[in-house]
């Protein structure tokens, strides 16, 4: 799970939760669980505000996330070899 929020981080430059939540096809609460955990990791930032009168919470991959995501891409593709 939290490989696909991470892929879905790197795409762009932040996301709105609701927007992760969707694409990932979890829970609130699942996401904001899993959120919690790369935040202490300092792989996502997160931050909060509003657009008029609702609340809302982005989220953007950190430079240590970014970084780590693509060492993992890396290692996953050797693990995997050649795609041809």
């Amino acid at each position: 799970m939290r490989l696909s929020i991470v892929a879905a981080l790197a795409a762009v430059e932040k996301a709105e939760f609701a927007y992760v939540r969707d694409l990932v096809e979890i829970t609130d609460s699942a996401l904001s669980k899993q959120v919690s955990r790369l935040e202490e990791a300092g792989w996502v930032a997160v931050e909060k505000g509003q657009v008029g009168r609702r609340p809302r919470t982005w989220l953007r991959l950190t430079e240590e996330g970014l970084t780590a995501y693509r060492r993992h891409l890396v290692a996953l593709a050797a693990i995997a070899g050649p795609l041809h």
